[in-house]
């Protein structure tokens, strides 16, 4: 695991965002064992006590499960790893929406900006052959 720590925001939500991240790209899995405290504080050289901290904050959310003298897991409960999933999706489209917004560009302009963006990605992908059915 690596991350590329931002001075600006603290080391335990950095963590918890790398952790989501996995999550809901499928790295980490429903069920998956994740490391230990130490573990993890020995791997990404920081302090035992900031990843205590981003596991309490992940358990509060519902996002891993201690199970007792096993370790913590990812959660197993599909419909909270989409709601993080949605979650993250939001962040993204809402600084997508603000940066447009900032260059001054009109609302139809992002939809058919992105409409376009789209369609030039399915047909990319079945130029590289890589996906669809032929019925997009």
């Amino acid at each position: 695991m690596s991350i590329e720590f931002d001075n600006n925001l603290p080391i335990y939500l950095q963590i918890m965002q790398y952790i989501k991240r996995q999550i809901v790209t499928g790295t980490l899995k429903a069920g998956d064992k994740i490391p230990s405290v130490r573990e993890l504080a020995a791997e990404l050289q920081i302090n035992p006590n900031t990843v205590q901290r981003t596991f309490q904050e992940l358990e509060r959310e519902e996002v891993v499960e201690t199970k007792r003298g096993l370790g913590r897991y990812v959660t197993s409960e599909e419909s909270k790893i989409m709601t993080i999933k949605k979650e993250m999706a939001g962040e993204l489209l809402e600084r997508f929406l603000t940066g447009m917004q900032e260059l001054g560009i009109e609302e139809q302009d992002i939809v058919n900006i992105v409409a376009d963006a789209v369609a030039e990605g399915k047909q990319s992908l079945h130029r590289d052959g890589r996906g669809g059915t032929g019925n997009e």
